[in-house]
């Protein structure tokens, strides 16, 4: 490679990093949008309800710039290849427990997600880590909604006890 390509590659801007730069506008915006709609309680005192969403969303703002530009500066230290399936894993475990909390109970949506995560993580067969997480929720779910007279949503499992 010449040495005015690697110079060109070099100076690449991160699409990565832009693409978190322009999450980090959008929240800010949405921050400061939401705050401006709402009626500002308070407005005797010089620091009021208001004030703290306007700080997040300028602190924000001003981290998507410094993104922006850190990105097309191209100063972001080279990333290592990610591996898709262990996110997919992982989401899906999450998307299976809110699915199935209210149908199932804590104990079985709780234990799917303890599995998916386990299998993320190269950890144990399904067959195998799926009661598992089903025994340590059930316990989290007695110490939670027994003990400490949290509610928890109860499933089959937890009707039983």
């Amino acid at each position: 490679m010449s040495r005015d390509t690697q110079q060109q590659e070099k100076r690449r801007p991160d699409r990565a990093a832009l693409v978190i730069a322009a999450l980090l506008m959008a929240a800010s915006v949405v921050i400061a949008w939401n705050t401006a709609s709402h009626s500002a309680g308070g407005a005797y005192a010089r620091v009021g309800p208001a004030t703290f969403p306007y700080v997040i969303a300028v602190a924000f703002f001003g981290l998507s710039i410094w993104t922006a530009i850190e990105a097309f500066r191209g100063d972001f230290p080279e990333r290592e290849h990610q591996e898709i399936s262990p996110i997919l894993w992982i989401v899906g475990g999450l998307a299976a427990q809110m699915l199935l909390l209210k149908v199932a109970g804590f104990s079985i949506a709780t234990g799917l997600l303890f599995a998916a995560t386990a299998r993320a993580f190269g950890r144990g067969p399904l067959w195998k880590t799926i009661p598992i997480g089903i025994v340590l929720a059930f316990v989290v779910w007695v110490i939670f909604a027994k003990g400490l007279q949290l509610s928890l949503p109860a499933g089959p499992l937890e009707r039983l006890f």
